[in-house]
């Protein structure tokens, strides 16, 4: 199955996709859009042009894990993509994400403005990896129950 994740922002979005077999996730791109109509749209038709078959979008709980206002609007949010692009949408702790993309341009020593075109992108790659190794442990489980 190929799974897109989304990393919301205020300005950008970062976009990345699985490999049909979910065993790697790779960055696609960074959609630069203010208007959250605008957006959808454009979430949507990446969905369509990768063929993703679920969607994850990052949900930004607080740190004591509560849910503030900007969850609630990547909740929203989330919830129009599903409902425009008719493929099923989760949202997925996304926590310190943004922290380690930018540890991780670190250590490439990616800087300035490419780094600010790509830390988007490199976010979602890491929400999607999460999410990745959270389906294979559900599955490694659920066969070792049988």
């Amino acid at each position: 199955m190929i799974i897109m994740s989304v990393d919301l922002g205020k300005a950008r979005t970062g976009i990345a996709v699985s490999d049909s077999g979910e065993s790697f996730a790779f960055p696609k791109t960074v959609i630069t859009e203010y208007n959250t109509e605008r957006l959808i749209e454009k979430v949507c038709g990446a969905a369509f042009e990768y063929s993703a078959e679920l969607i994850v979008v990052g949900f930004p709980k607080n740190m004591d894990g509560s849910v503030g206002w900007r969850a609630e609007e990547c909740r929203e949010i989330a919830e129009k993509i599903g409902e425009k692009s008719k493929i099923e949408t989760v949202l997925w702790d996304e926590r310190c994400t943004t922290i380690s993309a930018h540890t991780a341009l670190n250590f490439t020593d990616t800087r300035g403005k490419k780094r600010k075109n790509v830390v988007d992108a490199v976010a979602a790659v890491i929400i999607l990896e999460d999410y990745l190794a959270y389906r294979r442990n559900r599955k490694f489980k659920e066969a070792k129950n049988v």
